[in-house]
């Protein structure tokens, strides 16, 4: 097998790394801000309807967005996100009505039209997910049956909130296992003792299964 070829570039003795100045970093650092970077797009998409903008007027306010977005105020991303169900559903309302207008006409116009339909209609439920989530946070439901000792089932909920952070490390203080102060399960007699569950404490006693009865004694004559 011949030798595997790398190919290396060459050095030059005389070549050295560019040594920039400080403007010409701070117009890079410009240049390749986000809020820079969005508002080109911005302009162009809005010029057909609005006529020329200013790029600089669009830079300034997506700037300012990100620095409220940043201190935790999503107030513009949730409007954002209440017009973007509208819309969708905008679209999935004509896209519908194309589709029952081409019905007994063009099976294809029928299959595109209600294959677009649904999907917009799928991306505006995920928007109004998404803006849920974004108003109320995490939300996690813990449920718990406890059993009394007469075999009755209690479920209760508990709603737990999550905020990130250190918070999500905590195990929420529910142990794998309850000890042996916790609930216990009904045993076979569910008129006479309970089993324990294990628990962390050692080995509680198991019950008779029997019961436990005073053993008669014969009398001696």
């Amino acid at each position: 097998m011949g030798e595997k070829l790398t190919k290396k570039r060459t050095v030059l003795p005389d070549e050295t790394p560019p040594i920039l100045t400080d403007r010409e970093k701070e117009i890079a650092s410009v240049l390749l801000a986000p809020s820079n970077t969005t508002a080109p797009i911005l302009e162009l998409l809005s010029r057909g309807e609005w006529g020329p903008q200013s790029m600089v007027a669009f830079s300034d306010v997506l700037w300012n967005e990100a620095r409220t977005a940043g201190d935790g105020d999503l107030k513009t991303q949730r409007e954002m996100l209440v017009s973007q169900s509208f819309a969708l559903h905008s679209m999935f309302t004509e896209l519908t009505r194309r589709t029952a207008l081409n019905l007994g006409e063009s099976l294809g116009a029928v299959e595109t039209y209600a294959r677009l339909a649904l999907k917009a209609q799928a991306q505006s439920r995920a928007t109004i997910e998404a803006l849920e989530r974004l108003v109320n946070g995490r939300e996690q439901t813990v449920r718990h049956v406890h059993v009394n000792p007469g075999g009755q089932a209690i479920v209760a909920d508990q709603f737990h909130h999550h905020t990130g952070g250190a918070e999500n490390a905590k195990s929420l203080d529910q142990p794998h296992a309850q000890g042996a102060r916790g609930s216990a399960l009904p045993g076979p007699d569910t008129l006479g003792n309970i089993v324990p569950v294990s628990g962390d404490k050692g080995k509680a006693p198991v019950s008779n299964a029997r019961g436990e009865r005073k053993r008669r004694t014969q009398r001696q004559s």
